[in-house]
Order: structure tokens, then C-alpha cells, then sequence
């Protein structure tokens, strides 16, 4: 095999930048590390060529630091359709509205944990009421105000109705939905606080949600774009909903993946990029790769990459 390049060693000076680690990575190559570098190349490409940019991810994410950095991806207009997880919605209006994420362990006593209120999301710990009752206020108060509009909502306008309520807090994603103007879409909304006490106050109001609606969107945002990228994040039903929908045109031209998952068990969640071909939902002429790896750790790098790139 030609023209693939030497593996070269690599030595650091001091104050070695991000765009110098990342150059660094693509010397390395072996293992994580050639990947990485691949996939910030797709990546920049994908962002100066597709007019339909996904963000997809999932909701365990926003319980963590990382929730700033989605916001950011999305303040900056790099994507411009977010499709995510009813998790997402629910750590994110727990956290704008005073809800105490806090740092822990993963090896927590949970039967303890439960004594004391505390829900342990890995090593993130959500006391019971910065969560669950500040959700639930919250749509309580949602509902009662969207319903003096109508009575029938799409769930991509109402959570740009949540956007709206959020939009001051920079670091919201759905704050930063509503202040870029970016759709946001989640599939699973019943799977989670939100959607469930969406549920119980829709007992007493005439709420209905019009899931269709959000396909239609869906539908004319994939149908009347000419070059499609996503970036996957995690797994589950954001990450199919996302390749899922671009297999009717043809597949997504760019497609990323992170995840930690594995594909031996034949999961979705661990699915590479090039079983999507088979499916339609990524073009057999893609530019893709998959980056095994903790999103904790990689989000950063790349956001500041493309920081200092773009």
C-alpha cells in the first residue's frame, strides 16, 4: 500500500497549543489518535461543505460540564439541526433553574444514595430536588401558559417555547436553540421528566402533542438540502433518528461518530459508521470514521480545535 505516510515520533515544548495536539495526533496515528485526527479533518470539511449540519447527542451529557460546550457548538451556528434525548431537556431546565449537579464517584453506595435523596448519574449526583419537582413545576407552569395559545403543539415548537423561557442562561442548549434559531428535535420526548409530567398535566388541560409534525420538518430539512453532516454523539435513539431520516436522500456526505460502545453485540449504540452504508444512512461515498472514546474527554478537544481552525 502507497502514499499512507510514516508513523512519526512526537516530542511537546512548552505551551503546546490544541491546534499543535491535534497536528501532534496525526504524526502519532496508533490508535485513538489517527482516528481522532481523521475525524477533525471530516469534521472541518463537512461544516465548510454541508448546508444540513446535525448535532446529535445524548442526555447523559448535559448533566455534566459539557452542556456549556453543546451550547457553544450551537451559539456558534456550526449545526444547524439538533436531534437529542428527552434526558437533554431534563438536565437541562433542572440545571438553568437552580437544580445542584455535583461531583461524586461511580463506586457510591446507591442504596445509600437513595436513603439520602441523591440520584447518581455515573459519577454525577442529583439531589431528588434539583431535579424531578423542578421539572415538573416547570411544565406545569409550560402547559398552563401554551394552552391559552392553542391547544395542539409539535414538539420541536414547544421546546422552542422552552428555549425562549431559557435563552438567558448561556450555557442552556435549549437557550441556545431559541437564541440561534436552530431547530431541536427529540423523538423520545415521553422518555423522561419533561415528557411525563407533559402527560399528567395534559389530564387537566386539553394539551396534545403532534409528533408528526416534527417528522414533516424532518422530512423537508433532509429533501431540500444538498449536502448532509452529522456529528453523533453517544448512542440510542438521538443517534438513529439522526442517520435514520438521511437514508431518503441518499445517505448523510459526512458522518462522525463517538461513542464507547462496541459493535460485537450488534447495538446501535455501537454501530460504526460503515454498517450505516448498508442501511442507506450514510452514502457508500461518505467521508466517515468512528471515534472510540469518552465524550468528556474528546468534545473539548475538538470544539477548541475548530476554535482555533474555523
Amino acid at each position: 500500500m502507497e502514499g499512507l505516510g510514516r508513523v512519526e515520533d512526537v516530542r511537546f515544548g512548552r505551551g503546546t497549543t490544541v491546534r499543535e495536539l491535534v497536528e501532534a495526533y496525526g504524526r502519532i496515528h496508533g490508535f485513538t489518535a489517527g482516528l481522532l485526527y481523521r475525524a477533525l479533518e471530516v469534521l472541518r470539511e463537512g461544516l465548510r461543505e454541508a448546508d444540513l449540519r446535525f448535532l446529535s447527542f445524548t442526555g447523559n451529557l448535559v448533566a455534566t460540564g459539557l452542556r456549556g460546550l453543546l451550547a457553544q457548538l450551537i451559539d456558534l451556528r456550526l449545526f444547524n439541526v439538533v436531534i437529542t434525548t428527552c434526558g437533554t431537556v431534563d438536565h437541562d431546565i433542572a440545571r438553568s433553574l437552580g437544580g445542584a449537579y455535583l461531583k461524586g464517584e461511580f463506586d457510591y453506595d446507591d442504596a445509600e444514595l437513595w436513603e439520602r435523596g441523591v440520584h447518581r448519574l455515573g459519577n454525577v449526583l442529583i439531589p431528588r430536588d434539583s431535579y424531578g419537582p423542578i421539572v415538573e413545576r416547570y411544565v406545569r407552569d409550560l402547559v398552563g401558559r401554551v394552552t391559552k395559545v392553542k391547544n395542539r403543539w409539535g414538539v420541536r415548537e414547544l421546546l422552542h417555547e422552552v428555549g425562549r423561557d431559557l435563552k438567558d442562561d448561556v450555557n442552556s442548549v435549549l437557550g441556545a436553540t431559541y437564541r440561534a434559531g436552530v431547530p431541536v428535535y427529540v423523538p423520545g420526548i415521553v422518555d423522561g421528566a419533561f415528557g411525563t409530567s407533559l402527560f399528567i398535566f395534559s389530564q387537566f388541560t386539553k394539551l396534545e402533542l403532534d409528533v408528526l409534525r416534527d417528522m414533516k420538518e424532518l422530512s423537508d430539512l433532509v429533501f431540500s438540502s444538498r449536502k448532509s453532516l452529522a456529528l453523533v454523539i453517544g448512542g440510542g435513539i438521538s443517534k438513529h433518528h439522526t442517520i435514520w431520516w438521511n437514508q431518503f436522500k441518499g445517505g448523510l456526505d459526512y458522518a462522525i461518530y463517538i461513542t464507547t460502545a462496541v459493535e460485537w453485540d450488534g447495538s446501535l449504540s455501537g454501530a460504526r459508521t460503515r454498517e450505516a452504508i448498508s442501511w442507506g444512512k450514510v452514502s457508500p461515498r461518505a467521508k466517515h470514521v468512528t471515534v472510540y472514546g469518552d465524550a468528556t474527554v474528546l468534545l473539548p478537544i475538538i470544539v477548541a480545535y475548530l476554535l482555533d481552525t474555523l
